[in-house]
């Protein structure tokens, strides 16, 4: 920053208070730094999202001290898989580096649980905030705040480094020349909700077979899978995901394809119009780093606007709180730094951090997720992997990226394939 230029809002500016931006104010709060957390909206509100939470979540939320036992939140012991006319049911599995359970919460209430956390421990929130743009730093070129419209008004915000945790359409990330990688691969996700007796299911239910029936009759099975979520409420959030490796990706209705593959559900579920209790919500999913770099004169991205959502299942909050945490430690570490070329050194390693972590696996999911489009290939999967459950248990492991470092066969074969797999 010029010795001419305005003091500093905050140490940091967070934009966006989603589960990547609230754990990376988290995080830098309790390093010790004074940190705005700028969101667009005023919670509650909606996200689009299956609000099923894998135990990579699940460590994460226990970290930051987040009350998991409280109301709302409904524990469950694994996945349910179905496909092929079988049903088999995986337990998560028992490692020394994850919990041995799952959780689901809806993003109606989840992102404000972790805002307040961040707040508690010490970060400013302001909510009705939509950030504009960067503002920078007209000797160095580096992002020193951010501009954004509050109450109808024009306001300026300025910090040492700005966050980037806005999400899929990253008006940030834009603005600094940062588009999405094209060879990366691309979900979609929308999903509903139902009255059902099936609310109170403690499986994370997921359906690997999507048909879709042609005006003919015929019907093809598309790349993606479905899921039911019972949120304990009274409700089921039930969904689907659908991948851009498929030809049919760009010409197909989401909304009606979740419409016509419930009916095919036993009418006891309850999953009808009748029992709608909201409209179909859709959603992009950004895959596998499919925007870089993750650090750019001044602006770190985490989460979403990074693209950091698991290729293998479309699990994003996950990675939107590990990244967060990792970008912490960084930050935290440059800002400690004695002078600007160490605090960029520092910064400028920060996507080689994040890809050692996960770019070999990320490499490995986008030949699976291109794999999956070839017509008859999930199919072929589904048929001959369901009946094996020692098979399947290898395969829950690398979707759900849950191994130890140092745990059993299975661990070691998916270590080995995300290590030797090129990072890009």
């Amino acid at each position: 920053m010029s010795e001419s230029a305005p003091a500093a809002d905050a140490d940091i500016i967070v934009v966006g208070a989603g589960p990547a931006g609230s754990t990376t104010a988290f995080y830098l709060a309790q390093a010790g730094f004074e940190v705005l957390l700028l969101e667009k909206t005023r919670f509650p509100r909606e996200k689009v999202c299956g609000d099923g939470l894998t135990p990579r979540a699940v460590k994460e939320l226990v970290a930051m001290g987040v009350d998991i036992d409280g109301p709302g939140w409904i524990r469950n012991k694994g996945l349910r898989v179905v496909g092929g006319g079988l049903r088999l049911e995986l337990a998560w599995p028992e490692l020394s580096s994850f919990p041995d359970y799952g959780l689901v919460r809806t993003r109606l209430d989840f992102d404000q649980i972790l805002a307040a956390n961040a707040e508690r421990g010490g970060v400013t929130m302001i909510q009705g905030v939509n950030v504009t743009g960067p503002v920078l730093d007209p000797r160095s070129g580096h992002v020193v705040g951010v501009t954004a419209k509050r109450d109808g008004e024009q306001v300026t915000y300025r910090s040492r480094l700005v966050v980037a945790a806005d999400g899929n359409s990253t008006r940030l990330s834009l603005a600094m020349g940062l588009h999405k990688r094209t060879d990366r691969p691309m979900g979609v996700a929308v999903r509903t909700y139902y009255t059902s007796p099936r609310h109170d299911d403690d499986w994370l239910e997921t359906w690997l077979e999507l048909w879709d029936t042609e005006q003919d009759g015929s019907s093809r099975l598309l790349p993606g899978y479905g899921w039911v979520f019972g949120v304990g409420d009274g409700t089921s959030n039930v969904g689907l995901g659908l991948l851009n490796t498929s030809d049919a990706f760009q010409n197909l209705d989401y909304r009606d394809l979740l419409r016509r593959w419930v009916k095919n559900m036993p009418a006891e579920w309850g999953f009808n119009d009748e029992s709608m209790t909201g409209p179909i919500r859709g959603a992009a999913l950004p895959m596998a780093f499919n925007r870089q770099p993750h650090y750019t004169r001044g602006l770190v991205l985490v989460g979403d606007a990074g693209g950091m959502i698991n290729p293998f299942n479309g699990e994003g909050i996950a990675y939107a709180m590990e990244t967060g945490r990792i970008a912490a430690d960084a930050i935290t570490t440059a800002l400690s730094g004695t002078t600007p070329a160490q605090r960029e050194r520092v910064l400028r390693a920060y996507p080689k951090t994040l890809k050692d972590a996960y770019g070999g696996y990320f490499t490995v999911g986008r030949m699976f997720v291109e794999a999956i489009g070839k017509p008859g290939v999930m199919g072929f999967l589904t048929r001959h992997g369901l009946p094996h459950p020692t098979l399947m248990r290898f395969a829950l492991k690398l979707l759900g990226n849950l191994t130890d470092r140092r745990g059993d066969a299975s661990d070691r074969i998916i270590n080995a394939l995300s290590k030797i797999a090129p990072p890009s």
